[in-house]
């Protein structure tokens, strides 16, 4: 339950620090870049810890958290242009 918890947490940091480093202006507002922010940082957590790449907890698993979050914002903007 913690380990959810805490991804979460994270999740919502990290969506708003991919927020801050993507350039341009998405045009969404705080509440969908959170959401995005947890489903990246829930994808890249679970499958950097799958892949034997970081164990739970670690900073690799921040960083890669931020560039999940970093990629479903680009994949969202993609989607939303269209």
């Amino acid at each position: 339950m913690m380990s959810i918890l805490g991804t979460l947490i994270i999740g919502l940091i990290a969506g708003f620090v991919a927020r801050a480093l993507k350039p341009g202006d998405d045009g969404m507002g705080w509440i969908m870049t959170a959401v995005l922010g947890v489903l990246g940082s829930f994808v890249a957590s679970y499958l950097g810890a799958a892949l034997g790449l970081y164990a739970p907890g670690q900073a690799a698993g921040f960083i890669a958290s931020v560039i999940g979050a970093v990629v479903l914002l680009v994949i969202y903007g993609l989607i939303k242009k269209k």
